[in-house]
């Protein structure tokens, strides 16, 4: 994810900025708080755009929608000086590590007074970041080392952890303290090349007028539902000789997708809900479902030609669709 973005990826992108009104409000702040790597995570189909609300009485309605489920952070009762994690809530699962993928929700404040600098709930768009490569303040490298998914953890992070003597933006000082609350969504592990699919049981598909899947392997975690947001590892076929496009295999890294009706990739909408996490899933996708008529030259996709995405499900998290 900290990679350029594959072409299917950034098609996905594509298609949700025509369906939406410019939500592209990633905060300075969170990338500069991240050594300025911006998350690529493909989240926009959990974005603001399918999480606005009315706006109450006498609030404006123009002005950013806030995330009910935000959490307050506790400021420690002495400005810390040395780095101190505090797990609120247990999770399960692998325990993270170097080079594996971490995906976040955040809330970041002053440690001597509370006052917030940033946070990704209001953005609804959860952060990620590959442990041990330095994309990070260090006191999220060494604080997130050990985490589990789904679990809550607190970070008191020293100033020479976090920015040192410099200032970063209107709100962190020279020498400040910072403390994050940290919800983890998911801790995945790099991906193994010698696991990736191949073209064995995938069926050969040409002239499909719907998106239609096949269960290669069943998976024995939670089930994806429609809204949430899939984090996969995938090999892209032409449809018609099973040739491969393209793989976040070769990456090393997994990647984030909506599912989200609105804005979504018509072929993940309709193909990636009902997965269990563990399972591995070659979904059927129509041109009108894909790219159009034209296909994706880039992709190597040739025109009126089907495209079959054999995807792994790694993770499912976020809110569904009601």
């Amino acid at each position: 994810m900290r990679r350029t973005l594959p072409l299917l990826l950034a098609a996905t992108l594509l298609a949700a900025a025509c369906s939406s009104s410019d939500d592209d409000t990633t905060s300075d702040t969170a990338s500069d708080t991240t050594s300025d790597t911006a998350s690529d995570t493909t989240t926009e189909a959990t974005s603001a755009e399918t999480a606005t609300t009315d706006a109450p009485d006498g609030a404006d309605p123009a002005a950013p929608p806030t995330n009910p489920d935000k959490p307050s952070v506790d400021i420690p009762d002495e400005i810390p000086t040395e780095l101190e994690v505090t797990v609120l809530e247990e999770g399960s699962g692998p325990e993270a590590a170097s080079g594996d993928t971490v995906i976040v929700d955040y809330v970041g404040v002053r440690s001597r007074d509370g006052v917030e600098f940033d946070n990704s709930y209001d953005r609804f768009q959860p952060f990620d970041l590959v442990l041990g490569t330095g994309s990070v303040i260090d006191g999220w490298d060494q604080g997130l080392t050990g985490v589990q998914a789904g679990s809550t953890v607190q970070i008191d992070i020293p100033s020479d952890l976090a920015y040192g003597p410099d200032a970063n933006g209107d709100i962190i000082g020279e020498n400040e303290a910072l403390t994050f609350l940290i919800e983890v969504r998911a801790v995945i592990q790099p991906p193994d090349p010698a696991d990736a699919p191949t073209e064995a049981g995938v069926p050969e598909s040409e002239g499909a007028t719907d998106t239609t899947f096949v269960d290669l392997r069943e998976g024995d975690g939670p089930e994806l539902e429609a809204g949430q947001t899939a984090v996969v590892n995938y090999v892209v076929f032409r449809g018609d000789n099973l040739v491969a496009l393209e793989s976040s295999w070769e990456g090393g890294e997994p990647v984030s997708i909506g599912t989200a009706t609105a804005g979504g990739f018509p072929g993940f909408v309709k193909g990636l809900p009902g997965m269990a996490v563990g399972g591995r899933r070659a979904i059927v996708i129509p041109p009108a479902d894909a790219f159009g008529p034209d296909g994706n030259p880039q992709l190597g996709l040739p025109a009126e030609t089907d495209m079959i995405v054999v995807v792994d499900l790694l993770g499912a998290f976020g809110t569904p669709e009601t």
